[in-house]
């Protein structure tokens, strides 16, 4: 996956939806504010975190108080203004040091990398709601496609969501009303991106060739954690041409492989 911010939904509009939909609105309240400042670039005001997340100014400085005495926020008395305290880094080492898909597939992505001159991503998987970017490497090419670790993108978007279609055991309906919601450069048909779906469960990997991003190729091979659930996916990403020429047909085979390794050393199945 790359960002792709001129057209992707605004971050903060689908965040005040999660909030208004929630049925634990404090905990979500809560996310939604450190979702917010974490994709801030600058620190934010406490009316700018509310309009932006739909929450009356009091009930959102609650929520702040408490993050910040959590020590999740960060708060400046000079400038009135919110951002991430370093508190939020001891949950995420926390996650990653049990997380054995990391550590296990990062020699892989670099590998892949450097051999196929490509932007490889390890992301995990959400459900249908959204995958997160856990694990990169990038071939060091003074053209490169790149994205965040801890970026989100809609669980159905690309080659990724081609394979979380076809192992996920997912209705057509339920996959169609998500597929409708999805931005791309070149949309495929729901028809046509079914008829990938099924290829990808043929052939075990799935190929985005400029759907996505118009020129760029994405190759995405599922990975499971235990034998019911695809819990994560490998994803290479290069122009489309430079692919070609660096070997294709090759690298869905390695890609491929190396999920299907990862897999039984995770203990699922491939």
């Amino acid at each position: 996956m790359t960002e792709r911010k001129q057209r992707s939904p605004r971050p903060d509009k689908e965040l005040a939806k999660a909030v208004e939909a929630s049925k634990a609105p404090a905990i979500s309240r809560a996310a939604a504010v450190l979702r917010l400042l974490g994709k801030s670039h600058a620190p934010l005001g406490l009316q700018a975190i509310a309009r932006e997340l739909g929450l009356v100014p009091s009930t959102c400085l609650y929520v702040l108080r408490a993050l910040v005495a959590e020590e999740f926020v960060a708060f400046d008395a000079d400038t009135k203004r919110y951002s991430l305290e370093a508190g939020v880094l001891t949950l995420a080492r926390d996650w990653l040091t049990r997380n054995r898909f990391n550590d296990l597939a990062q020699p892989m992505l670099d590998r892949m990398s450097r051999s196929f001159e490509v932007t490889m991503l390890g992301v995990h998987i959400v459900g249908l709601d959204h995958i997160v970017v856990v694990a990169s490497s990038q071939s060091g090419n003074n053209f490169q496609l790149s994205t965040q670790i801890g970026s989100r993108f809609p669980a159905l978007i690309s080659a990724t969501g081609r394979c979380i279609a076809a192992f996920g055991g997912h209705s057509d309906e339920e996959l169609e009303s998500r597929f409708r919601t999805l931005r791309w450069d070149e949309p495929p048909s729901f028809d046509e991106w079914r008829a990938q779906v099924e290829q990808t469960r043929r052939q075990g990997f799935a190929i985005d060739a400029g759907n996505y991003i118009a020129g760029v190729t994405v190759l995405a091979a599922p990975v499971w954690k235990t034998r019911a659930r695809m819990s994560h996916a490998l994803v290479a990403i290069g122009i489309g041409g430079a692919l070609q020429r660096n070997g294709l047909p090759a690298l869905q085979k390695e890609l491929a492989g190396a999920a299907r390794g990862l897999s039984e050393q995770l203990g699922g199945v491939a």
